[in-house]
């Protein structure tokens, strides 16, 4: 017996297919699958919602300075002459950022192994790919799902049976974080 589900797919897919549902998961809470694939997913997810628990607190703040070019009030950067050539003004700030420790490193690399990178688009026509973001899903493991189930010992997401799906008969669910 296999220690896990091959769901008719070669290596490769298999295991872009469980990073996507992973991903989407932890992005929007809940997804709606097969139950063969919900379970899958499930393993997963709920291993790296346990790691993001267990090193949710282990940083540290730092105070560092650092440059960064002055605006106009159209956000374009300042210019102004120096011997000829035009040059970008800086001003220095202070900033307060969170440096994370070795074990919490390694944590958010071994998550970046399973997450793919999310990016954001605007639900307005209007510049659509001027006003992209990117979305870091470690922090928001780290910072708004991890604490959440700080006093959870296991059991982050739920299976819901929703009925057979029309075309094939499989069965469908929602796997949703609890």
């Amino acid at each position: 017996m296999a220690g896990y589900r091959k769901l008719g797919r070669t290596s490769d897919q298999r295991k872009a297919l469980i990073r996507n549902q992973v991903t989407n998961l932890l992005y929007h809470g809940k997804i709606v699958t097969t139950e063969t694939r919900a379970k899958e997913v499930r393993k997963v997810a709920e291993g790296l919602i346990a790691m993001a628990v267990k090193e949710r607190d282990n940083f540290e703040t730092v105070k560092v300075t650092a440059k960064v070019a002055r605006k106009d009030k159209d956000g374009k950067r300042v210019k102004e002459v120096v011997n000829g050539k035009k040059v970008t003004v800086y001003d220095e700030v202070e900033k307060e950022i969170k440096k994370d420790l070795p074990s919490r490193l390694h944590a958010r690399r071994q998550m970046l192994k399973v997450l793919y990178n999310v990016t954001e688009v605007p639900t307005t026509l209007a510049g659509k790919k001027k006003n992209t973001k990117s979305v870091d899903m470690p922090a928001k493991l780290f910072d708004e799902i991890a604490p959440k189930y700080a006093n959870r010992n296991g059991g982050y997401t739920r299976i819901v049976k929703i009925g057979q799906r029309k075309g094939d008969g499989a069965m469908e669910v929602v796997l949703e974080l609890v």
